[in-house]
């Protein structure tokens, strides 16, 4: 992991207009994971569209943590029934 594909948590805050607590918490329900290094803490580039997307549900349409949690865990199932479509229409694309 590169250290130029982390931003400073702090920074997010500020940019979006957050409290520091609405990152951890999303962190804790496992929708963006924050890395520690040396007492300064970081979320990867790679959550800040899943962030996004769930900080606009929240305001936008008022959902609670619980609700981002749930919708997050939807979307995250769509992704994967998603993928094995492909992937079985790509076996069967084989067999005509």
């Amino acid at each position: 992991m590169k250290k130029e594909d982390l931003i400073p948590a702090e920074e997010i805050c500020i940019r979006y207009e957050v409290e520091h607590q609405f990152v951890s918490s999303l962190s804790e329900i496992g929708i963006i994971e924050i890395i520690t290094i040396e007492d300064a803490e970081y979320v990867h580039c790679d959550y800040l569209g899943d962030f996004e997307k769930m900080i606009r549900l929240h305001r936008d349409l008022d959902i609670n943590l619980e609700g981002l949690e749930a919708i997050n865990h939807l979307l995250k199932r769509i992704r994967e029934l998603q993928k094995d479509n492909r992937r079985l229409k790509n076996r069967l694309g084989l067999y005509e």
